[in-house]
């Protein structure tokens, strides 16, 4: 694990995330978190974009790929009502050998090695946590660890993006953070092409009369107003076929004739009661 100094306090850096996300979806919403990253001259400062929409259409998804667009590494932080501000800073551990170390968090680290942060569903934080990330959002461009003692500036090449999801459970954020984080960009539910690649991508073992009966399942809710996701659409399909598949502890063959229609429907409204509720069976199309 490497390290850097800082003020003569030895601080170990975090590791990047390396995952499979890939964003299938509008490409220029890629392009809005690019451009409020940009820094036009000298005297420029990159903005902190803010990601909302309802949990489940891929708005980490979303912030990652940016990141990786940008050839960076890219950390994660997950946001939760206990989040503590040493947490998104520096925390002390005890050594093997009964010394401190201090660690940086995904947020510092990408601060001090020109990373991308994203801070995932960052409104389930408390105004105390938010308080120590607020010179990191203006024009300062620090931290403060009263842990480690330490002022931590940012490298010139950090990005910070922050998810939020747009539901009941969540808090609301201090005006003076609100200010610091534009853009907001605003992520609704796919397009059926878009929806359909998002499962053929996640499931590519999946039949398509099945993937089709999922897509045409969200388009029907999505236009009635319901909260499922495509990560819902994800789940059902998954869970209709390990249903589909029986018992067995083997595979299931990709030469295998796919199940008839009523074995099907049978599948997806158990995969739908189980992982919605049985009045999100109404949006399950006719024909399946």
């Amino acid at each position: 694990m490497k390290t850097v100094e800082i003020e003569n306090v030895t601080i170990r850096l975090s590791h990047p995330d390396e995952l499979p996300f890939k964003w299938v979806g509008q490409q220029e919403l890629i392009d809005q978190i690019l451009a409020a990253w940009l820094v036009l001259d000298d005297d420029d400062l990159p903005l902190n974009p803010r990601l909302i929409g309802r949990p489940g259409v891929g708005k980490t998804t979303l912030a990652y790929a940016a990141g990786k667009r940008l050839g960076r590494n890219v950390y994660l932080f997950q946001a939760t009502m206990d989040t503590r501000p040493e947490d998104l800073l520096i925390t002390p551990v005890l050594a093997g050998d009964g010394r401190i170390q201090y660690m940086a968090s995904g947020i510092v680290t990408a601060m001090i090695t020109g990373g991308v942060a994203v801070l995932d569903e960052g409104n389930r934080m408390s105004e105390k946590s938010w308080a120590s990330l607020a010179p990191l959002l203006d024009n300062r461009r620090y931290v403060e660890s009263i842990v480690a003692g330490v002022k931590i500036r940012a490298h010139p090449d950090f990005r910070i993006c922050v998810t939020m999801n747009d539901d009941a459970s969540t808090f609301e954020i201090p005006e003076y953070i609100h200010s610091r984080l534009q853009p907001q960009i605003f992520i609704d539910f796919p397009e059926a092409e878009e929806e359909k690649q998002i499962i053929i991508q996640n499931l590519p073992f999946a039949p398509e009369d099945i993937v089709n009966y999922v897509v045409n399942f969200l388009q029907l809710a999505h236009m009635n107003n319901q909260p499922y996701t495509v990560r819902d659409g994800i789940n059902i399909a998954r869970y209709a076929l390990k249903l589909l598949s029986g018992t067995s502890k083997t595979r299931w063959p990709r030469s295998r004739i796919p199940p008839g229609p009523k074995r099907t429907r049978k599948a997806l409204v158990q995969a739908i009661k189980m992982i919605l509720d049985e009045s999100a069976l109404e949006f399950l199309p006719d024909d399946a």
